[in-house]
């Protein structure tokens, strides 16, 4: 087993890491968009979080071995199912290749300012 970080403050915080390689299965851990270094901000709207937090899972998926065409299940996480809407372009572009088998999720996230939060599951091919 191998244990992907991200440097992600929330990891040192609580105790978790980014993504969990168990032979060819990759656990990618819930993932909001990380704040701009220089501002601290997160980039408001659910459509421009949910580019941040699929780079992080890009990231954290090739690190493992492992694209957006190998992800099995992924798993939408909004305070406010209105504004997924926004994201289903930035999602279908993502994964509209090879789509997994999804959830949407309407839920408190861990902050007010997050608007989106994903997580995927996907199977290695090597």
């Amino acid at each position: 087993m191998r244990r992907i970080f991200s440097g992600g403050p929330f990891e040192a915080k609580v105790g978790y890491c980014r993504a969990v390689v168990a032979g060819k299965w990759v656990h990618v851990s819930g993932t909001v968009c990380p704040a701009d270094p220089a501002t601290g901000q997160v980039p408001e709207g659910s459509a421009a979080q949910c580019a941040g937090a699929l780079a992080v899972i890009e990231t954290a998926l090739a690190e493992a071995g492992a694209g957006f065409a190998d992800v099995v299940r992924v798993t939408f996480m909004l305070p406010d199912a209105a504004e997924f809407e926004a994201c289903w372009p930035i999602l279908h572009a993502a994964f509209g290749a090879a789509p997994p088998a999804a959830t949407m999720i309407e839920c408190g996230l861990v902050a007010p300012q997050y608007r989106i939060e994903i997580e995927v599951t996907a199977w290695r091919p090597a």
